[in-house]
């Protein structure tokens, strides 16, 4: 991958549940519309209202091509309108962020 884009949501924590369904949804509809999922992240300890995104790609072209394959994407038209209708997503922010390719999936060598 040469392009990262990090999304950051402001979710409503009340509703953490159905943004966890969201995101599993999500886990089957990017690969299928060729993004390279690297995770969604949910809020643990700490604020209670910000979730994470990140979705990798081989350049700004293919996000296009990513993009185009969403707009007619049945699953993904109906969760983008689940989403929009439970209002449990209340800000989205985008960052694209630059690889440093030696630095990904590095693995422990040691157990913890």
């Amino acid at each position: 991958m040469a392009l990262t884009c990090f999304i950051r949501y402001q979710i409503d924590s009340f509703q953490r549940d159905a943004f966890e369904r969201d995101a599993q949804a999500w886990g089957r509809i990017i690969p299928r519309c060729g993004g390279n999922l690297v995770g969604c992240f949910l809020p643990h300890e700490g604020t209670n209202d910000v979730a994470w995104g990140l979705i990798g790609f081989d350049s700004r072209a293919a996000y296009e091509r990513y993009r185009a394959a969403l707009k007619t994407d049945a699953q993904g038209l109906q969760n983008f309108r689940a989403a929009q209708e439970a209002r449990f997503i209340l800000r989205e922010e985008r960052t694209w962020l630059a690889d440093v390719p030696a630095t990904r999936e590095r693995a422990r060598e040691i157990e913890p």
